[in-house]
């Protein structure tokens, strides 16, 4: 049963039948309770009323004998002898008994009730079996009403859960009258309490996916402007190689043409890792990690390009250091480091990792020998395609993103300073485990 309101209707019905039986049983058994005391206080009446009857002759005994009475009258005088008996019952006893008495009579119970005057004895009888058919009766027709009004409960009950319900479904009918790319916010005014924070988080959802929307989006048309480049220097290099009319002209132009593949397949590994690195991309697997052997897998990753510069790569880490984290983005975000301090620094530079443990947070620190980056543009730095200087280096403006992007959800923070060196100091300082 998954219907919301099959499953009110169906609890407040089952409340409803549970009140009414309850309600019907306490009705029934206060009304036979009542009905039997009226009953005894008609029998005490009416053998009062008979205190000062006079007797009664034989012929006229017969005949009420003869009518259809509920009750049975017998009065005795001072000295025993009947003068009065409303019926031939033999089987009633002979003798009253004062005051209220259940009497076995034949095969029936009858209810009696004797009463001393100062010249006669009068006791009054009913059969139990008339005095409970008839309270019965009267308790049964004190419950009807309130079975009539039960179905009628039944209908209002359904009215209310529909109408309870009604703005729940006027929500999932506008959700489905709704464009696949609206991302508007749904109206909240005028909500029922239980439904306003339900359109509060949706509307939440809907602005934290317009948010990533947007930088998918901007994302999409960034990467597809930096691609332009390189793709088209690597058409421009393809034609001087088919226009090539000797074998130095040849080998220049296959040379300019692998450098443009290298870089174009830079960036295209670029930014597959800052894709991996956005938000809402799939958890990172954390495991125990050293940080020392990542930086120092990531450093023999960048010797060649190193080598290629003529610079040279140091790393400083006199201990293991261990960490929480994810080793292949981990990975990425060391060489992204060092390939920016070899592409930005002096051929022939110096660039130095060092890693330790300080206060029990793990310490990431990179040094390089380059032009640095002022303060005011350090905040910058970290934005997508964003280059200082386009003429200088051959970077594609993604690698401090990645940086950022990786460190945060490592929950460490990124710090840009002056370096030693005279260039650019980065400092990533982590958690404590």
């Amino acid at each position: 049963m998954k219907s919301i309101r099959l499953r009110l209707l169906v609890l407040l019905l089952a409340m409803l039948a549970a009140a009414a039986a309850v309600m019907a049983f306490v009705t029934y058994r206060n009304v036979l309770g009542q009905t039997e005391a009226l009953f005894d206080y008609q029998l005490e009446q009416m053998a009062l009323s008979l205190r000062d009857q006079g007797e009664i002759a034989p012929a006229q005994a017969g005949a009420l004998a003869n009518r259809r009475l509920d009750f049975v009258i017998q009065i005795w005088s001072a000295d025993g002898r009947r003068i009065y008996a409303s019926g031939p019952h033999d089987a009633l006893p002979s003798r009253a008994l004062i005051g209220f008495a259940d009497v076995l009579a034949g095969n029936e119970v009858w209810r009696t009730y004797g009463v001393v005057t100062g010249e006669r004895v009068i006791q009054v009888a009913q059969p139990l079996r008339i005095r409970r058919r008839l309270a019965a009766d009267a308790a049964l027709r004190s419950v009807e009403p309130l079975l009539g009004v039960a179905p009628l409960l039944a209908l209002l009950i359904w009215w209310a859960a529909a109408l309870t319900l009604r703005p729940l479904q006027k929500l999932a009918q506008a959700l489905a009258a709704r464009e696949a790319d609206s991302l508007a916010p749904l109206p909240g005014a005028g909500l029922p309490d239980e439904l306003a924070p339900l359109v509060r988080a949706l509307n939440d959802l809907l602005r934290r996916l317009g948010a990533a929307f947007d930088v998918q989006r901007s994302f999409v048309a960034d990467a597809a402007h930096e691609l332009r480049s390189p793709l088209t220097a690597l058409k421009l290099q393809l034609q001087v190689l088919e226009r090539a009319r000797d074998e130095a002209a040849r080998a220049e132009a296959q040379r300019g043409l692998a450098e443009g593949i290298e870089r174009a397949a830079w960036l295209v590994e670029q930014l597959l890792a800052l894709a991996r690195s956005e938000p809402g991309a799939p958890a990172l697997t954390f495991v125990p990690l050293d940080l020392a052997e990542i930086a120092r897998s990531a450093l023999a990753a960048s010797v060649a390009y190193a080598r290629s510069r003529g610079s040279e790569l140091e790393l400083q880490a006199e201990a293991p250091v261990p960490l929480q984290g994810d080793a292949s983005s981990l990975t990425v975000l060391v060489r992204n480091l060092v390939d920016n301090a070899l592409r930005y620094g002096p051929a022939g530079g110096q660039v130095i990792v060092r890693v330790a443990l300080e206060a029990g947070q793990p310490l990431l620190v990179v040094d390089d020998a380059g032009p640095g980056i002022p303060a005011e543009d350090r905040e910058r730095v970290f934005d997508r395609f964003y280059r200082r200087d386009p003429s200088a280096g051959d970077g594609s403006g993604l690698g401090l993103a990645i940086v950022r992007q990786v460190a945060e959800r490592h929950g460490a923070g990124v710090a840009l300073g002056s370096s030693p060196q005279g260039g650019l100091r980065v400092t990533l300082r982590f958690a404590p485990r």
